[in-house]
């Protein structure tokens, strides 16, 4: 299948941030940005992938093999679509105006 590349808008919380946080410098790397927000951190990013719902898993499961409380709230746009998932569900896609 063809990778997309995806922009991650994501707010990921966890009993244990400063667990997760290696994973997700390792995940995002030079793709993105990882900010610490509460407990949590706030993610901005590019990562390439077959789908959103892959992408997802693969970050959700990532994190979650090191903090099985983790919770992640994200949104993937490609184009002028948006995709968004609460934990591994996908909670809404919608049109969005580029400007």
């Amino acid at each position: 299948m063809v990778k997309k590349k995806f922009k991650l808008s994501a707010r990921i919380s966890s009993d244990n941030p400063s667990a997760i946080k290696p994973v997700l410098e390792r995940i995002i790397s030079k793709e993105g940005a990882v900010k610490s927000a509460g407990e949590g951190f706030e993610v901005n990013a590019e990562l390439e992938g077959e789908s959103t719902r892959e992408l997802n898993r693969m970050l959700l499961s990532d994190v979650r093999n090191v903090e099985k409380k983790t919770r992640i709230r994200a949104e993937y746009t490609l184009d002028n679509t948006m995709e968004r998932f609460f934990d591994y569900a996908a909670k809404a896609t919608r049109k969005v105006h580029q400007t």
